[in-house]
């Protein structure tokens, strides 16, 4: 629901907000034991990650409401006429408030949350959306695929043929920005972990995790009060789970990476309060052969930090994976890319910079 529009609007989007605070969905912070955001927090009765299991399209492209958290999550790193380097960010999130997922209209169990940004050199703007399921406002559909919240739209378009994610046209605006993009896949699907089960914990935590790492993007982006033609690189993400954290989780940084000679590259690191981080990545070859990197494959750690809205966060990365031949130092196209929402966060595009350059995402979470 949009931030502004009245008094039942705004009565609304404060119902909605305090029940993602109640569902433990809107923690900025690792508190309680529960991890980033409550995701560290039990999830009985909700349906479970197992192995095994085989992702089937366009079908697992759709909500799955008996899992308790899920989301539809693309970024874009662009470059304008000039060759300055911008981005933007269109999210949907799925959380659903109790395990049995059912209820009609305002009554539904599934609550809807959007967020969308756009960074440039020297600003960021970030906005929410708030939406109760069965009503309309929000949702998802697998065939032919459309996922919305309000006027935030990331659809196939009418000409496109097929159920697929091949092509998708990206939208969303709210005061200081707007984008309207063109997305087309050149290259596959991508199954991370274990043919789309991705172990987060030893515990046995873990999602479903899919991406569409290839696409070619081209439209228009407005920041600052500037609309310019801009093209570039996206990257869907889409992943559902009951219980993603384990409970001394305390948030993770993740990375989805274009390498200049095509090779795409997957890192997330979850932070535990005590003893070794847990680790999952994905390398993937130009031509969409990917592999999942071991622990011990790659390395992930932080080289530079800045005071971002208080806090001290790790804006500089040097990343290492030795069997691929890769060594590179990040940089944050804009260090102070946090995204003051309800669940707070930083994300925004960052540089690569060593022998295989590139460009791609940053995103941190429970700093």
């Amino acid at each position: 629901m949009r931030r502004s529009s009245g008094r039942r609007a705004f009565t609304r989007r404060a119902a909605l907000a305090g029940l993602l605070a109640s569902a433990g969905a809107a923690r900025a912070q690792g508190v309680g034991g529960e991890g980033f955001a409550g995701l560290g927090s039990a999830a009985d009765d909700y349906a479970p990650v197992v192995p095994g299991h085989r992702l089937v399209f366009p079908r697992d492209h759709a909500p799955h409401p008996a899992f308790r958290i899920e989301w539809w999550y693309v970024t874009a790193a662009l470059r304008d006429a000039s060759g300055a380097l911008c981005g933007a960010q269109w999210t949907l999130f799925r959380n659903a408030l109790s395990p049995d997922g059912g209820g009609e209209g305002w009554d539904s169990a599934q609550l809807w949350m959007g967020h969308a940004a756009a960074t440039s050199a020297t600003a960021h703007v970030a906005a929410e959306r708030f939406a109760r399921g069965g009503v309309g406002q929000a949702g998802v559909k697998p065939d032919p695929f459309e996922a919305w919240i309000d006027d935030w739209r990331l659809a196939r378009p009418d000409d496109a043929p097929g159920p697929g994610l091949e092509r998708l046209r990206m939208t969303a605006r709210d005061q200081g920005f707007a984008f309207d993009l063109a997305l087309d896949a050149q290259g596959p699907l991508i199954m991370h972990g274990d043919d789309g089960f991705s172990r987060k914990a030893e515990r046995g935590q873990a999602s479903y995790y899919y991406s569409q790492p290839f696409y070619a993007a081209e439209g228009r982006l407005r920041i600052e009060g500037v609309e310019r033609a801009v093209s570039g690189h996206a990257w869907l993400d889409r992943e559902w789970s009951s219980q993603p954290l384990d409970p001394d989780q305390t948030g993770w940084d993740w990375f989805s990476l274009t390498l200049e000679d095509g090779a795409r590259v997957m890192l997330y690191r979850i932070r535990h309060r005590e003893g070794r981080d847990s680790f999952t990545g994905t390398w993937i070859a130009p031509d969409g052969a990917a592999r999942t990197l071991g622990r011990d494959e790659a390395d992930l750690a932080p080289t530079g930090w800045e005071t971002v809205a208080g806090r001290e966060t790790p804006v500089r990365w040097r990343l290492s994976i030795p069997s691929e031949g890769f060594e590179a130092e990040t940089r944050p196209l804009n260090a102070q890319a946090w995204n003051a929402l309800t669940v707070a966060y930083w994300e925004g595009p960052v540089r690569v910079e060593g022998p295989r350059s590139g460009v791609g995402y940053l995103e941190m979470t429970g700093y």
